[in-house]
């Protein structure tokens, strides 16, 4: 059986840990938490308009070591909520800071009904890895936490997940 770990990073309402949750409980993966060292403050707004910022430069902040090391694991399960139609800065620094050569990818974001380009740019991140499975999951477009993607289609993409291991 192979190892998986799901490393995820959430901001607003925890959508992308929330998912992040149905996989490690139906898989009994390790999981480990994206952290930023400075965290995002202020209103929803200002963070919005930073984040815009920071993906507009290619800004990659500082991430705090990750509870589990990803060398560990054959499979690493990545999450992301979509900012500015690609994945969160501390995402992009998670692939810069992490070797997934020769580990199996799974790439999966939320968004609230604007996909961008996410997928592809995390497959472009971990070039060096394999990649199986990705998944778009969507809530709702107000930025709160009611999923929209069937929940079904959800546990399809977790029991595809399953097999890999």
């Amino acid at each position: 059986m192979k190892k998986m770990l799901i490393a995820y990073y959430s901001w607003s309402n925890g959508n992308t840990k929330a998912i992040a949750e149905q996989l490690q409980r139906a898989t009994g993966a390790d999981m480990a938490r994206i952290d930023t060292v400075t965290p995002y403050r202020g209103e929803y707004n200002d963070v919005v308009s930073q984040g815009q910022d920071e993906v507009q430069r290619g800004y990659e902040p500082a991430i705090q070591e990750l509870a589990h090391n990803p060398a560990e694991y054959d499979i690493i399960a990545v999450g992301t909520p979509t900012w500015w139609y690609t994945m969160a800065p501390a995402v992009t620094s998670f692939f810069s800071n992490y070797d997934l050569a020769g580990k199996t990818v799974i790439p999966f974001m939320t968004n609230g009904g604007w996909p961008g380009h996410v997928i592809n740019d995390m497959i472009k991140a971990s070039k060096s890895a394999s990649h199986s499975c990705g998944k778009e999951i969507r809530f709702d477009s107000t930025g709160g936490s009611r999923i929209e993607t069937p929940q079904q289609d959800v546990d399809a993409w977790i029991d595809a997940v399953r097999k890999l291991l």
